[in-house]
Order: structure tokens, then sequence, then C-alpha cells
């Protein structure tokens, strides 16, 4: 069985953000895709608007993935159609400190198997809380 595109977009994505390859990773988007990660509003989107076109998510990438490590913890993903749901967590080392992000993350692609959203469901509050120094 072959993996669906909304598969094989999330993959590329996580493997560019581990790598932090930005140019790989905003390639994968639509031009009019938005990142909300987390959803709502965070240290990287005070307002919760989410980064919406690729020059904003472009500065996400700059803020966020740029100067951490990632490690991409899944237990379930589903697929239904053009989107794909992963639940697990995610473990970002940055600034000193280890902290776990807990959720549900998720991609939906376009006809072209562009990225049109990434979403990640997790709490601020609760990743905070888990953050231990390096």
């Amino acid at each position: 069985m072959t993996d669906s595109p909304v598969t094989l977009a999330g993959r590329r994505s996580r493997e560019a953000a581990i790598a932090r390859d930005k140019e790989a990773w905003l390639a994968l988007f639509a031009e009019d895709a938005i990142v909300q990660d987390p959803i709502g509003p965070s240290h990287f989107d005070p307002e919760g608007n989410g980064h919406r076109g690729k020059d904003a998510i472009a500065k996400f990438f700059d803020k966020a993935i740029a100067p951490s490590q990632l490690e991409f913890h899944f237990d379930k993903s589903y697929v239904c159609g053009d989107e794909e749901a992963n639940v697990g967590h995610i473990v970002i080392v940055a600034s000193g400190y280890r902290v776990t992000a807990e959720g549900v993350f998720t991609y939906r692609v376009d006809a072209e198997g562009k990225i049109a959203a990434l979403r990640a469901y997790w709490e601020l509050d609760k990743a905070a809380a888990s953050a231990q120094p390096v």
C-alpha cells in the first residue's frame, strides 16, 4: 500500500524540520497555507491567528524550528481524505531546556499535495511545565 499525499507531506515536513532545512520545509507548503502551532495565542503568535502565507511561515520557522532540536513521537495516525491527525508528542530542545508537547498534530493538503494547513493541538502551560534543563 502506498502512502497518501497527506502522509507523505507530513513525513517530509517532519524530516525537514528535524534537519532544520528551511527551504525544503517551505517548499512543502501551498502559497496560502496556514501554520497554527500551537492553535491559539502563544509566544510565536500572540494574537492566535496563525501564520498564513509563505512569508509568515518562514518567519515562524526562524523563530520556532531553526533554534530547536526536534523529535516526533506519534503513537497513532488517522488519515481521512486529504487530512491526517497524529496523536503523540514532540520533544523540543531549545535554550538549554527539553520540553515535551503532547497533543494532536494535523496536516491538510491541497489537490497538488502541498500542505494547506499544519495545526498543532497542544497546551502551552502543560508543555512549559515539562521543561527540564539539558
